[in-house]
């Protein structure tokens, strides 16, 4: 079944507020077995909302709408829909009565205006809204349905999750579903990936492949559409099984795992506790491992060494390899995770140390240049990367790229102490 989602909504063209509705829609419905082919916002005009019905109706089967259910003036989807299938409006008492209640319950006077939100499509299903005033509904009109939702996110999930997905799986049970499975990559680069992978990309039919960018983590996504959960978990193992013989050495995690989470476990598995000396990345590498609930039972603590003065006094890198070398170098990265290592007493310890930019570049050490360097018991080993970016997009990819290198050194995976240039020239998009 085709679907062309609507949201509507001045607010939303705008830009006041971020459209977080048509996201969750588009996974709930994809996920069911619909196909989301189509996205499309209007403001509150009563002509454009017109002409977009008239285009959704030609290439959808179902069209969604979500806002304009409201009580004021501006709130016309459920009218402009009605008089686009030319069918009257009424009173349905069941709505007037839930509103009624619900105002009661929050002791807010019922005003003129509310007795718009009971007013019905003739011929619509109402979709009880437990969450607020508005109703959802759905109207059947000659070979199309509409389905009309409130705007609020908590409402539209509400009314969603209670009344119209059980109401579609009545009404569509030959869709059957669509799984996706995700595997979460660091240490590689999208078009590097792209390439090793291009013979399974370029075969795929079910499951499919997809590679995305995001927040310093390529990600894999295999989707699978089946007749059931238990065939499609079949499908996506398969096809999991073909792309990790390939990567799995880059893979760190599944779905909603976050790098930060798994090396907190590897940490809490090995019983040690890590540090960092950050410099360019301004303690966001802490900050990501300390987002996770219980990181306080692994990081025992992080020194934003900013300035030279701090990296030579705090942890202790000598002045002659800061004057020699300069800051963004091995030799600094290397002194400063020693150095923090040893002042903090931790038993892993990372540094960052680079150009963030946007200024500050040359061309022996140009802007994105980063020194991460990791020290344990064992010794301690540096690698250089080179990344592209803004300079938050830099500090972000940096300080995943040291979460990577702390985990892989837990690991105990086969490193070569040598330099090594990694240049990252996927920048998200």
């Amino acid at each position: 079944m085709r679907v062309e989602i609507i949201t509507t909504g001045t607010e939303l063209l705008l830009g006041e507020i971020i459209n977080t509705n048509f996201t969750w829609l588009a996974q709930e419905l994809n996920q069911r077995g619909f196909d989301v082919l189509y996205q499309t916002t209007v403001g509150d005009n009563p002509a454009r909302m017109k002409e977009v019905l008239d285009i959704a109706v030609k290439r959808a089967d179902i069209v969604i709408t979500s806002g304009g259910l409201g009580p004021t003036r501006g709130d016309i989807t459920k009218e402009i829909i009605a008089e686009y299938c030319n069918v009257d409006m009424y009173m349905n008492l069941e709505v007037w009565n839930h509103i009624h209640e619900m105002l009661s319950r929050r002791n807010i006077c019922i005003a003129a205006n509310n007795e718009k939100q009971a007013l019905v499509p003739s011929g619509a299903i109402v979709l009880h809204n437990e969450a607020g005033t508005a109703p959802g509904l759905v109207l059947e009109h000659d070979n199309t349905t509409f389905v009309m939702l409130p705007g609020p996110p908590f409402e539209l999930k509400t009314v969603c999750e209670k009344e119209l997905f059980p109401y579609f799986e009545q009404r569509f049970p030959h869709l059957g579903i669509i799984k996706s499975h995700t595997l979460k990559l660091r240490g590689i680069g999208e078009s590097n990936l792209a390439e090793i992978l291009d013979d399974i990309i370029v075969n795929q039919s079910n499951p499919t492949i997809a590679l995305y960018a995001r927040h310093g983590d390529i990600l894999i996504r295999l989707t699978a559409k089946a007749s059931a959960p238990e065939e499609a978990d079949v499908l996506i193992a398969g096809m999991q099984e073909k792309v990790e013989k390939i990567v799995g050495t880059y893979v760190y995690g599944y779905n909603h795992d976050t790098l930060p989470e798994v090396v907190g476990k590897e940490l809490l598995c090995r019983q040690k506790t890590i540090a960092f000396a950050e410099s360019c990345t301004g303690g966001l590498a802490t900050s990501l491992m300390t987002d996770v609930p219980g990181s306080s039972a692994y990081v025992k603590g992080s020194v934003v060494s900013y300035t030279d003065e701090v990296k030579n006094l705090v942890i202790h890198v000598s002045k002659t390899t800061l004057t020699k070398k300069g800051a963004v170098s091995e030799e600094v990265a290397l002194e400063m995770a020693e150095g923090v290592r040893e002042a903090i007493g931790s038993d892993i310890a990372v540094s960052i140390t680079g150009l963030a930019g946007p200024g500050g570049g040359t061309r022996k050490k140009p802007v994105g240049l980063v020194y991460i360097a990791v020290a344990d018991k064992n010794g301690s080993l540096c690698r250089k990367f080179v990344f592209n970016g803004t300079r938050t997009q830099i500090k972000q990819r940096a300080s995943m790229a040291a979460l990577g290198l702390a985990l892989d050194r837990l690991k105990e995976s086969p490193q070569n102490d040598s330099e090594e240039t990694i240049h990252d020239h996927d920048a998200e998009r």
